[in-house]
């Protein structure tokens, strides 16, 4: 047995396939996403942490000669674990290494694949229908949200794509889908643009707010964030439903029919909260980069054939 294997054995480390299925739990309740397993990152304690390691096992150190500089290497027994546990698994496509993530996205991280979304699910018993909820970043679905806002801003555009069709949902079809809504979500800073609510689910693996279709999915409204802003619950409705608008300033136009409403309604306790966070010519939250901000193009066709004046 080799010196680093009578280590993990006297040490009674976990195996790597148990680590294995560590990481990738774990990268799921992490978005998708882990830094390199340095000392100074929490999510090497978090991880050992699962396995309730004790303090001579986090901290046992593997030492080999650099014969070049003829020096000792000092490797942490645990580090090491979780790296091979981490190479084993980009070796089998379940998560993209650092110096593959860093070509899409200038982070060296670890990040999961549509393959390896897919075994974290089924090792938390996760159903697959879920998935299109979840804002769990994969590579495939980061690729999209890349295309998404690198785009130009067009003058000319068409916020209707007139090759839509009405199909089954794919694996494509999937991550477009998904990388549209993350793309739409994350611009946000994952907040309502109406009424700045953030928050997310007790397990963080999602968030309230919606990436809402300003022409909508019915009507071949594009998959871009040109055509998308995020909303809360309540007002993702009370925009679809033609309730409110937007100038081509992004500023709030409230419907009339909002004074024919029962005073009650719209509350929540004494709070108007219908009415006080619809506010006429109230400019909404937007994204930072002014490349993303909703095409003058996809507002007015909502003011034409949503929005009740």
């Amino acid at each position: 047995m080799s010196y680093e294997g009578t280590m993990l054995e006297q040490l009674a480390m976990p195996t790597r396939a148990e680590v294995e299925k560590a990481l990738l739990i774990t990268l799921l309740k992490h978005n998708g996403i882990i830094k390199e397993f340095a000392s100074s990152e929490e999510i090497v304690n978090e991880i050992a942490g699962l396995f309730s390691l004790n303090q001579e096992q986090r901290e046992a150190v593997l030492e080999r000669v650099y014969q070049k500089e003829n020096r000792i290497v000092k490797t942490p027994l645990w580090h090491r674990l979780l790296y091979r546990a981490a190479d084993s698994l980009a070796k089998e496509k379940l998560v993209t290494n650092p110096k593959t993530t860093v070509q899409l996205t200038n982070r060296r991280e670890w990040m999961l694949t549509e393959k390896g979304f897919d075994a974290a699910l089924r090792l938390l018993n996760i159903s697959s229908e879920q998935k299109e909820n979840l804002l769990v970043k994969s590579y495939e679905v980061q690729k999209e949200i890349k295309k998404l806002i690198d785009i130009e801003r067009p003058k000319d555009y068409n916020p209707l794509d007139t090759k839509k069709k009405t199909q089954t949902i794919t694996r494509e079809t999937s991550i477009r889908s998904r990388g549209f809504r993350q793309a739409v979500i994350e611009s946000y800073d994952c907040r309502c643009c109406v009424c700045g609510l953030k928050m997310q689910t007790p397990d963080f693996m999602a968030w309230e707010v919606e990436a809402a279709h300003i022409v909508p999915h019915s009507a071949n409204g594009r998959d871009d964030v040109l055509n998308g802003i995020a909303l809360c619950r309540l007002h993702h409705w009370a925009f679809d439903t033609g309730w409110f608008s937007l100038s081509n300033d992004c500023k709030i136009i409230v419907s009339s029919q909002i004074t024919r409403l029962p005073k009650n309604y719209g509350k929540i306790g004494e709070y108007d909260y219908f009415r006080d966070t619809l506010t006429n010519q109230k400019p909404i939250l937007l994204p930072s980069n002014t490349t993303l901000l909703p095409h003058q193009k996809s507002v007015e066709w909502h003011r034409q054939h949503v929005f009740y004046s």
